[in-house]
């Protein structure tokens, strides 16, 4: 039996690196075992005072003297949970109108996997039918920032929600939906 020669083996091995360099490049199978934790605040909730706030004689006093404050919490304006397509997903999903008229779309308590280039999506399929595709119309929020935590996305101006049935964690490079929530309007 003879051995290759190194006319054959050189070739081989040169391809065979190409391969396995953009098998990791496209497939990026470290993701399976890595996450990355997300923890941003409610947007437009500032945090109290260090010293615990006003007391009950100060905030009498104010009212007293002032008009009274608009109220600059966020507005629910839809939510759902998350259901589960190519990838274990969970947490919830809600719309927000912030005190400056924008709105911006929330994950909390988000549980799913990494994957290469997952996108956040509005879009106007219910989250089942998501799973199948975004569907026409469908409005991209940009990069997932991480697989575990409470991250919110803006929402472009002039988007109307009323037109969107669910956000869509989605991965580009191979065109899956890793889960979807409904998004149910908030009876106020």
């Amino acid at each position: 039996m003879s051995r290759p020669s190194r006319r054959t083996v050189v070739p081989v091995l040169l391809v065979l690196t190409v391969v396995a360099g953009v098998g990791l490049f496209y497939f990026q199978p470290w993701k399976t075992f890595t996450d990355t934790t997300v923890d941003e605040a409610l947007p437009g909730v500032s945090a109290p005072a260090a010293n615990g706030g006003p007391s009950k004689k100060d905030t009498a006093r104010m009212n007293d003297a002032q008009p009274p404050v608009k109220d600059t919490r966020p507005k629910d304006l839809s939510k759902g949970p998350f259901v589960s397509h190519e990838h274990d997903t969970s947490g919830i999903a809600r719309t927000l109108r912030l005190a400056d008229g924008s709105q911006v779309l929330r994950f909390e308590d988000l549980s799913s996997s990494e994957g290469p280039d997952v996108r956040v999506y509005l879009s106007t399929r219910d989250p089942d039918a998501a799973e199948a595709g975004l569907g026409d119309g469908a409005v991209a929020l940009g990069e997932l920032k991480g697989n575990l935590g409470n991250q919110n996305y803006p929402i472009p101006a002039g988007t109307d929600l009323s037109r969107f049935r669910s956000a869509v964690i989605w991965c580009e490079r191979f065109s899956v939906s890793f889960g979807a929530a409904g998004l149910a309007p908030v009876k106020a």
